[in-house]
């Protein structure tokens, strides 16, 4: 497995790659299982596998989540050697931004519900670094787990749109025994938090409607940002224990 620190490095390793096909797991690292699932699949569809770890600045709307996102490097090396990658990329911010981010990917005409309340600038900071993530990589095809549903539909539409050559292949959330999805934040709760925060999954699942769900979930102490239903989904974001936790199911009868 190789790894490339900075543009010039990796651009160099990528002419290197011409003729065969490439496909990219873009992460900003403290990995999973739900990780090593998109590693997993991408080995089985590609020649070569390129996983990139990148903290983007952009997508934080709270500089003290920023601060506190769990950084694993050496592990998520570890893993993603184990899982077969051929090359990582770990660029720096300031190697993204050479700009300070003067220009950014602004949607239009998006709907002010859920990210896009909660989180302004999260959709922006994620266009922004995936478009500059595929250009540089120039991937076959470019996985994506549906734990971010909003996100992943976002970035396919911005495939769509700028006409990027990347195939964007969606992967299910993967969770552990409790139904909870699985995902680098949950590195920061307690024990006691992480049993609680199975609730998630199972207020989305069993509740007949968004309001039946959120009186569940705020009955068991979470705080809530949103339940609501979009695109035959059900999707929630919450608060538990200071950490931000997203999750989503398909509507039943989109099943």
């Amino acid at each position: 497995m190789r790894t490339s620190h900075s543009i010039t490095e990796w651009r160099k390793r990528r002419q290197e790659l011409h003729g065969r096909t490439v496909g990219f797991v873009p992460t900003m690292g403290a990995l999973h299982s739900g990780h090593a699932a998109l590693v997993t699949r991408c080995r089985a569809e590609n020649d070569i596998v390129v996983a990139s770890i990148f903290v983007n600045p952009t997508q934080f709307n709270d500089p003290r989540d920023l601060t506190r996102y769990p950084r694993t490097l050496d592990q998520d090396l570890q893993l993603l050697e184990s899982l077969g990658t051929d090359d990582v990329f770990i660029p720096s911010a300031a190697g993204m931004y050479p700009d300070s981010s003067a220009l950014r990917i602004i949607p239009s005409g998006v709907a002010p519900v859920m990210e896009s309340r909660f989180r302004p600038g999260f959709l922006e900071g994620v266009l922004t670094v995936v478009l500059k993530l595929l250009n540089l990589v120039q991937p076959t095809r470019s996985y994506f787990g549906e734990k971010d549903y909003q996100q992943l539909r976002a970035v396919t539409e911005l495939a769509q749109t700028f006409f990027c050559t990347t195939e964007v292949v969606p992967c299910p959330t993967v969770r552990d025994a409790s139904g909870l999805a699985l995902s680098s934040r949950n590195a920061l709760l307690s024990p006691e938090g992480r049993a609680k925060a199975a609730r998630i999954f199972e207020s989305l699942t069993t509740s007949p409607d968004c309001a039946s769900a959120e009186r569940m979930l705020r009955n068991d102490g979470f705080e809530i940002d949103y339940v609501e239903e979009h695109w035959g989904r059900r999707l929630a974001a919450v608060h538990l224990e200071g950490v931000r936790l997203i999750d989503n199911v398909p509507l039943p009868n989109t099943r």
